[in-house]
């Protein structure tokens, strides 16, 4: 096979799967780990790809985070990083917390983590993720209201206003990208507006964000990085810019596969 043959297969992996090893590219190609090495290094020289540790992922366009009409638990496939990130972010609620998750998908796979020892409040704007509380006798949960997406969430100016009467101690925020440069970003107006309401009545933001997307910058810029307090990605992530985010202050959290 001509390199770029094999080029064109990686790439091909990368889009379809959404990641690939240095591994996988020695054992599906046969070459070496130095061939395997250079071959990401040439197509992330081409603007094809982005390296990250171990490996490669794609690269997204500004405009390529469209608003998801699926609701959370229609959830298919479960990306082991994203189960892993949604795991050790349970780690920061204490006892009397008021604290606000996510409606995106990685909020939802918190769920099943939360701790049950405890008692503490939820604030979510998430019809999914309400109708998955509602057995937790340790968790009260309140539901901000506006208008519901088709996906069942609820980002309008009715559930704007409504967060900014309330105080967190914690929240969990996610996006379709996080940069030392931009902080976190999206794709919509009111998610966008949602989003900086939270974080602005938070006592510490945590941001959760696979390493898919650490430095990609979407097309709107929800919240600036020095906003947060921690990072919790996962072992792909780039390390150039995971350092860049440190220096800004940032605990970075690197979750590794179980």
């Amino acid at each position: 096979m001509f390199i770029e043959e094999r080029h064109e297969q990686i790439l091909k992996i990368i889009n379809e799967k959404g990641r690939i090893s240095i591994g996988e590219i020695q054992e599906t190609f046969d070459v070496s780990v130095d061939s395997a090495r250079r071959d990401l290094r040439i197509l992330e020289e081409k603007g094809l790809l982005k390296r990250t540790h171990g490996g490669a992922i794609p690269v997204l366009q500004v405009g390529q985070q469209k608003p998801s009409r699926w609701c959370n638990s229609q959830l298919g496939e479960v990306y082991e990083n994203y189960d892993a990130i949604a795991k050790k972010a349970v780690e920061f609620i204490k006892p009397n917390d008021a604290v606000y998750i996510t409606a995106g998908n990685l909020g939802y796979l918190m769920l099943k983590y939360l701790p049950k020892n405890i008692e503490f409040s939820i604030v979510t704007n998430s019809i999914d993720n309400a109708s998955f509380l509602r057995d937790y006798d340790n968790i009260s949960v309140f539901v901000i209201g506006g208008q519901m997406r088709p996906n069942g969430r609820i980002v309008d100016s009715f559930a704007q206003e409504s967060v900014r009467n309330m105080r967190f101690d914690v929240s969990f925020l996610t996006g379709a990208g996080f940069s030392a440069e931009y902080g976190a970003s999206n794709g919509t107006p009111e998610t966008s507006a949602f989003q900086r309401a939270i974080a602005n009545n938070s006592r510490k933001n945590i941001a959760l964000f696979p390493s898919q997307k650490i430095g990609h910058n979407a097309f709107l810029k929800d919240v600036d990085a020095s906003k947060f307090d921690i990072l919790i990605t996962d072992w792909d992530a780039v390390e150039d810019e995971l350092d860049k985010i440190e220096d800004l202050g940032i605990q970075v959290i690197v979750v590794q596969k179980e």
